[in-house]
């Protein structure tokens, strides 16, 4: 959907049982090589409630959850506002998310 305007970002964030201890190097490297992800990387992010970057409680603030694990997504619309939040496990490829992202476009 990249041609329709959509925009995937990732930020790692080793706040779940250190699955991000690497560098940041290390950490684009794994993602492409192992999920061969294409999209933009951020910095290693704080994302629970403690300690949450400021970007990240502003979505969990409109989302009403934090994160609980590696992998959640956040829909945000064309106009900077949360659409939806998925759980870790939702496929990015599952049609709950596709459905939902294809209303947007």
């Amino acid at each position: 959907y990249g041609d329709d305007g959509l925009v995937v970002i990732g930020f790692p964030s080793n706040d779940f049982f250190g699955q991000e201890p690497g560098t940041e190097e290390e950490i684009q490297k794994f993602c492409r090589l192992t999920y061969k992800v294409q999209f933009p990387m951020f910095e290693k992010t704080t994302v629970r409630e403690e300690n949450a970057h400021p970007f990240f409680a502003g979505l969990a603030s409109a989302a009403g959850t934090y994160p609980k694990w590696n992998f959640h997504k956040f829909l945000i619309g064309r106009d900077g506002k949360l659409v939806d939040n998925f759980l870790s496990f939702t496929s990015p490829q599952g049609k709950t998310i596709v459905d939902a992202i294809e209303r947007l476009l």
